[in-house]
């Protein structure tokens, strides 16, 4: 489905996600006060949400300085346990899902769900943009002060909706799971026929990023393990000769950014490369897109021989980002043009073994794979 075709398939159904059920929502009794935080948004910055569900978890990054009411409630609604057994009710494929009307927790109220939770948030600011993983406030068509527990998630861009709904979060983690429950199938009036039920919703501190604040001599203490089609090789790291380096291959080692890539280039009597994202099996998720960038060069004055491990680049020296080598033989050329990072303690026998295989130009004919990139603590 094209993406115009999808928004505008969304605005329909988004539009409509009350109309079409059976029951209508209740009137809100005129004298009952609009749900306001009584926590400053500076109190509740760098909270998010892990919502557990039955197909999967995904983390939501809340934004209280854009709608701290909405924040507000949503964190008192997950801390009280309110979400806990209620269900993704509508969703369109690739397009929105949209979950947590308490009346979903009871099977037989199917024809009421969509209709719960409503009426108890003032409208608020509408500029944040409604992209893949923005969560907003479901709201009652042409009402636009009936915000509450309910809320919808875009899987694509949906510009169509910019400035109809409040963002108060973004999915940073997960969103293949949100994928997934899009292609829940749904009956001719675009409820799930199966149950996605979401088992609980915590609220937390933001994790730190990995591998940021520690120092050479903690880094020094990690080891690589690399799981490979032809067997496994171990790399220990220089932090104190490149330590930029050795936090990007740790952090994208850790959130599996390089599992799935392959010894790509093989050049014999002079290295093997892997990490190259394009060789990947599967693309990268958004948290991890999150963490590729380039790097700087931390030239220093490693010897690139065998068992080397240092990085690739292109033309420009900073544009070293995912892809890797591991000297064969002694390669003084590349002494002082490209950042040497560690060296292979173990496996030696299996970079041997890379290296025979057999080749069209520098290319293996038969893929050899990084299966998985492992990190350990050395004791």
């Amino acid at each position: 489905m094209k993406a115009g075709l999808r928004a505008t398939s969304l605005i329909l159904v988004v539009s409509g996600l009350l109309a079409a059920t059976s029951e209508r929502p209740h009137a809100r009794p005129q004298d009952k006060p609009f749900f306001t935080s009584a926590v400053p948004a500076d109190q509740m910055r760098g909270k998010q949400a892990v919502v557990e569900t039955t197909a999967g978890t995904f983390v939501i990054d809340l934004l209280p300085a854009v709608a701290p009411d909405h924040v507000a409630y949503f964190m008192k609604l997950a801390l009280e346990g309110a979400y806990g057994g209620t269900t993704f009710h509508r969703m369109v494929k690739d397009g929105i899902i949209q979950g947590g009307d308490p009346l979903s927790k009871d099977p037989a109220k199917r024809a009421a769900y969509g209709t719960g939770g409503l009426g108890v948030l003032k409208a608020g600011p509408t500029s944040e943009k409604q992209t893949r993983g923005a969560v907003s406030t479901v709201l009652v068509p042409g009402q636009p002060d009936s915000g509450g527990a309910q809320f919808f998630i875009c899987v694509v861009d949906q510009p169509a909706l910019d400035g109809r709904f409040t963002v108060f979060g973004r999915v940073v983690e997960g969103m293949r799971v949100v994928e997934r429950i899009s292609e829940t199938p749904v009956d001719d009036k675009g409820k799930a026929a199966e149950r996605v039920e979401i088992t609980s919703v915590a609220i937390r501190n933001r994790p730190p990023v990995p591998f940021t604040v520690e120092t050479p001599v903690e880094l020094a203490a990690y080891r690589a393990v690399l799981e490979t089609s032809a067997g496994t090789i171990t790399v220990e790291f220089f932090p104190d000769k490149a330590p930029e380096h050795v936090r990007n291959f740790l952090r994208l080692a850790q959130a599996g950014v390089l599992d799935g890539t392959a010894f790509h280039r093989v050049v014999r009597g002079f290295v093997i490369q892997a990490g190259h994202l394009p060789t990947r099996r599967e693309p990268l998720a958004d948290e991890q897109k999150a963490l590729v960038r380039t790097l700087q060069p931390e030239f220093n004055d490693t010897t690139h021989v065998k068992g080397t491990l240092s990085m690739a680049h292109g033309d420009d020296p900073a544009s070293a980002s995912t892809s890797f080598f591991i000297c064969t033989a002694p390669a003084p050329a590349l002494d002082g043009k490209y950042t040497a990072f560690g060296r292979v303690v173990g496996g030696l026998d299996v970079v041997d073994a890379i290296e025979a295989t057999p080749v069209a130009g520098e290319t293996p004919v038969a893929r050899v794979d990084l299966v998985r990139v492992r990190i350990e603590r050395r004791r």
